[in-house]
């Protein structure tokens, strides 16, 4: 695992290869298997492969998004909040399953932050995503990971290049 978090990166530019089919389902197997609160499994997740959803996704915010249309796959992480308080928490937990699973595969993945930013002046980008893939309004859009074959791969940061000085030992401003 720690080979796996030392070389993953974020990558916003894909390759035009397709995604295979076993890949997918394991990439749907490895959100299933992350945890929720009280075991809630509250989350759903939504698959989108159709290239003009993916191009329309691309679009749901003013920045940081448009890299999702060279995208071959775009997972739409949601929660019925009906079930669950920690919905962020869960959704947030199974999206890193998520990357880390695409990053095993070979394919790259970036996180795309949706719960609490602006399509534009009048709507939440949240909103544009539920009305554009009909979703029920008591369900709540936290982000979108885009996927793909990575154009170029990005070489994981050194170890000594790493905050050290973050990390604290038995109280705040306690280093070893």
């Amino acid at each position: 695992m720690i080979e796996l978090i030392r070389t993953r990166r974020s990558i916003r530019k894909f390759t035009e290869q397709a995604i295979e089919e076993d890949k997918i389902k394991l990439l749907q197997e490895a959100l299933l298997r992350s945890p929720s609160s009280k075991n809630s499994n509250a989350w759903e997740f939504i698959f989108v492969d159709d290239p003009e959803l993916i191009s329309k996704l691309g679009e749901s915010k003013p920045a940081g998004s448009a890299f999702l249309k060279g995208a071959k796959l775009a997972v739409v992480i949601v929660a019925d909040t009906n079930n669950t308080g920690a919905w962020v928490e869960d959704c947030s937990i199974a999206s890193i399953f998520l990357q880390m699973e695409a990053h095993e595969l070979g394919l790259g993945s970036c996180w795309v932050q949706i719960h609490n930013r602006a399509h534009n002046d009048e709507m939440m980008a949240e909103d544009y995503i539920k009305n554009m893939l009909g979703m029920p309004k008591e369900f709540r859009v936290l982000n979108v990971v885009g996927i793909g074959y990575p154009e170029k791969i990005r070489e994981g940061k050194p170890a000594d290049q790493l905050q050290w000085e973050k990390i604290h030992q038995n109280s705040y401003g306690q280093h070893e």
